[in-house]
């Protein structure tokens, strides 16, 4: 095979890892919009996407021999086949995942254990196709090198190496720039373009090499490379697969316990999801490399010394993580200083990780794209498991600490069973640091819920599927934290987004809509003015943490004019055909939150106003924080409704933005005093001295802002489903966009 040849299969293999994991950004932002913005949707798309991989790359592996055989066609054209399928996936998918969420509204009402099956089969069905193209890719091309020379054994690990770095790049350029700049569907179509892209030039490839497919359509001419390489006895082939399962295993479930654990460092969970796979890809990337360069020097490292590192880079992640640590002084905590450090961690696993399993597939297939497929399949049928396991078990039941430190055991077996082939010492002395590093992650670590724990006495934390959940603090400074990230404290401003609304609204209002539960501050106010209130909250444990915050806790959740469902707000509203004569919209902090923009949408806006009464009145709750990104708020609900007015909050925490159908009329604070039960003004006024309910509400409204004053006269500033403005800003936070 010519250097140009392996440069084209170099650069083709580099776009479909792109390609491939731009798929799986967008693909998993987008099943957040239709199944819910929990940790388990993030598990099912990993989950579904490798168990993709794994089928297509074992049938791949299997097919591809008689395929050549029967057509008389070349193996790259049907690789090229298979990108022009997936390319076609960048327009179903979205359309799937569409048809998906209607047929799970139409079901009604269901638990969280059925809604998590079904949505998880729904998406299952979305994206499955197009991921099991993606994994026959690998045995495919493998074919097609075979056929240009039989002698070439480590083309796995080549088209890896070309893969991983596709795939790293596609992760940054898809966060940071694509998103921002095109949003999803377009970024889509960048995807789609280059699949084509890869497709015609497979095709063209396949009709310049057509002649080299002859010599292997006997069954002389396929078995001939087999015979020229001595197979790996059974046992050490068995070896290598339990290998590479469990290292995918562990090395996925790890990646879905970093995403919680390491969000407190890294805040907004766009970009540290985004930052985490960037890292995770491209160490694997440098461990790949340096198995090459192994490779053509002819020393490549052996298991045993692979296994000596895993055994301590397994514990960087948690030791590096450790609160203690991070913030022990000014420098530590800074957020750049913080991040490198908690990134860095991963870094020696992933490289090692990276060198391991190409090397491992070369040994045990010898350039077979059956076995090769085989043991890749093997590889990812781990990633599959992992992912799911992490969700559903670790993270509930032992949380984000507790759960590396169980990953990370199997490593640890891992290198004493291969250890024996070792120099004595060098076999003592990562011993020894890895056992005392297992015992320092076990008793001297402390996490974000640790820290609570320890500090704040008194303080709760609770797991579910969702999210870690901490309650802390005493009287008027208790807090919330949902996976390390502060979401609402006992403030005045809580109260009046039921309040406002509720006093302004003409008539006698009877029903009230709260999107995002929190402390309950918000649901408590809304009952007090006896009216049917219902709560949408995501996440159990927030729901359970109620009595945390309130003594009255129990006597609220009695009254039989309130409710709390678990579900996802935007979908409760798609399913329910109940209005409202005021909705409530508090979405989770920091206005860049991963998903907020769902919350802040035109569609949003739209999907609302339909569920509002006659003179209905939709609070939306807008945080402290960028001024363009205020704008944007606020352009998308101008454009949903024709009446808006906003009020800064009390204590300047951010604003109160109440839109309408109708004309909001404002009365003086002493006619709406006068309206409000007595119920109500006494919750209103129960965190204030003063007894003045009148003057306490001339406080809020003589803080009234121009709508038009704030405004950008720029209309593209806005929130879409497709473009969430206020969730990929980097480019625009550095004057680059």
């Amino acid at each position: 095979m010519t250097q140009f040849t392996r440069r084209i299969l170099f650069v083709l293999f580099f776009l479909s890892g792109f390609c491939g994991l731009l798929y799986q950004v967008i693909w998993t932002r987008m099943a957040f919009a239709s199944f819910g913005i929990i940790i388990p949707v993030l598990s099912v798309v990993l989950s579904i996407f490798m168990l993709g991989l794994s089928i297509g790359a074992w049938a791949g592996g299997w097919l591809i021999g008689p395929l050549q055989k029967k057509s008389g066609l070349s193996a790259i054209f049907f690789y090229g086949l298979m990108e022009l399928f997936i390319g076609v996936g960048a327009f179903a998918v979205p359309k799937l995942f569409g048809l998906g969420e209607e047929i799970l509204l139409s079901a009604g009402q269901m638990d969280s254990f059925r809604y998590l099956l079904f949505s998880a089969v729904a998406l299952g069905l979305s994206i499955f196709p197009w991921c099991l193209f993606m994994g026959t890719t690998f045995p495919f091309m493998m074919a097609f090198v075979r056929t240009q020379d039989a002698r070439i054994t480590d083309s796995f690990s080549y088209l890896y190496l070309a893969n991983v770095l596709g795939a790293m790049s596609g992760t940054f350029l898809t966060a940071i720039v694509l998103v921002e700049v095109l949003g999803f569907r377009h970024t889509l179509f960048v995807a789609a373009f280059a699949n084509f892209t890869v497709a015609v030039t497979s095709g063209a490839l396949a009709w310049r090499h057509r002649r080299a497919l002859e010599p292997i359509l006997s069954e002389a001419g396929i078995a001939a490379p087999l015979l020229m390489q001595s197979e790996p006895p059974v046992s050490q082939r068995r070896l290598i697969k339990w290998i590479l399962f469990s290292t995918g295993f562990s090395a996925m479930a790890m990646e879905v316990v970093w995403a919680r654990a390491f969000t407190p460092m890294l805040k907004t969970q766009v970009y540290s999801f985004a930052m985490i796979l960037f890292t995770y890809l491209g160490a694997t990337f440098l461990g790949s490399v340096l198995y090459r360069r192994d490779l053509r020097r002819n020393h490549v490292r052996s298991v045993a010394e692979l296994a000596s590192v895993l055994a301590i880079a397994t514990f960087l992640p948690i030791v590096l993580n450790d609160v203690q640590f991070l913030w022990s002084n000014a420098f530590l905590a800074n957020y750049a200083t913080s991040a490198i450090i908690v990134l860095s961690s991963i870094c020696p696993l992933c490289m090692v990780l990276g060198y391991l399993t190409p090397s491992l597939i070369d040994e045990g297939a010898l350039g077979d794209p059956a076995g090769a497929g085989k043991a890749y399949a093997v590889n990812v049928l781990g990633c599959i498991l992992g992912p799911l396991f992490a969700s559903y078990v670790l993270l509930p039941w032992l949380g984000e600490r507790h759960g590396l430190i169980l990953l990370a055991l199997p490593f640890l077996v891992f290198y004493f069973f291969v250890a024996k082939s070792l120099p004595t010492s060098y076999r003592f002395g990562v011993g020894l640091i890895s056992v005392v590093l297992l015992f320092w992650s076990m008793f001297y670590t402390v996490d974000f819920a640790g820290r609570f724990s320890r500090e704040a006495e008194g303080a709760e934390i609770r797991r579910d599927y969702a999210a870690s959940v901490i309650s802390a603090g005493e009287g008027r400074s208790k807090q919330l934290l949902v996976n390390g990230v502060g979401m609402t404290s006992l403030v005045p401003a809580t109260k009046f987004m039921a309040h406002l609304p509720l006093v302004l609204h003409t008539g006698k209002p009877e029903s009230a809509l709260i999107i995002c539960f929190g402390m309950g501050t918000t649901f408590r106010s809304a009952l007090s003015w006896n009216v049917e209130t219902t709560a949408v909250e995501l996440v159990p444990s927030v729901k359970d943490a109620f009595g945390f915050y309130y003594a009255n806790a129990a006597r609220v959740l009695s009254n039989p004019k309130g409710h709390i469902i678990v579900d996802d707000g935007r979908r409760y509203l798609k399913r329910t055909q109940e209005k409202f004569d005021v909705i409530v919209i508090d979405p989770p902090p920091p206005v860049t939150a991963a998903g907020s923009s769902l919350l802040y949408s035109e569609e949003f806006y739209e999907l609302a106003k339909q569920h509002l009464k006659p003179n209905g009145i939709l609070q939306a709750w807008l945080p402290r924080g960028e001024p363009v990104t205020g704008q944007a708020v606020l352009r998308s609900l101008r454009g949903s409704f024709p009446h808006v007015q906003c009020f800064a909050s009390l204590g300047d925490l951010g604003a109160h933005l109440l839109a309408s159908m109708e004309p909001i009329t404002m009365y003086a604070p002493a006619e709406l005093a006068y309206t409000m039960p007595i119920n109500a003004s006494e919750d209103l006024l129960e965190w204030t001295a003063s007894r003045d309910l009148a003057a306490y509400l001339q406080e809020v409204l003589s803080k009234s802002i121009p709508v038009k004053q704030l405004l950008s006269p720029d209309r593209k500033i806005r929130i879409t489903d497709d473009h969430p403005y206020n969730e990929y800003f980097l480019l625009r936070s550095w004057g680059l966009f």
